[in-house]
């Protein structure tokens, strides 16, 4: 089983289709949504965690680049700025997933994309504005 967190665009004409159940039932993934802004007859935005066989995963990838679906890996949606970073920990206790970590001898905040949900609490509560979610 693969695991990929990533940021769906949908264009207008799909946010009323059946996109994420169609890749469930014919693809076999599990899909976790993540977070999600969709505006009706607008546009879509979901980041999700997706699981499955690699297979499954490599022909869901295919339907959603055939129905016009652009995809992309989270880690692209999520910037540190660690020259911004002063390493103060403001961020640490407020992220729920440990992506923003501490090394508690050097006190050097780290930043583990692969644990980032995106969920964008760490952005107010940091006074030098070394994170940034595009979404």
């Amino acid at each position: 089983m693969q695991k990929k967190r990533v940021v769906f665009n949908y264009p207008s004409h799909l946010v009323d289709q059946p996109v994420i159940s169609k890749l469930v039932k014919d693809y076999d993934l599990t899909v976790n949504i993540l977070r999600a802004r969709i505006t009706p007859k607008e546009e879509g935005r979901l980041v999700l965690e997706i699981t499955g066989k690699r297979s499954g995963l490599e022909a869901g990838f295919r339907y959603l680049s055939e129905i016009g679906v652009e995809t992309q890996p989270l880690a692209q949606d999520v910037k540190w700025y660690v020259d911004r970073c002063t390493h103060c920990t403001a961020c640490i206790s407020v992220c729920p997933t440990q992506a923003l970590d501490v090394d508690r001898k050097k006190m050097e905040v780290s930043f583990n994309r692969d644990k980032c949900i995106a969920c964008e609490i760490c952005i107010p509560v940091c006074p030098y504005q070394a994170m940034e979610i595009l979404f």
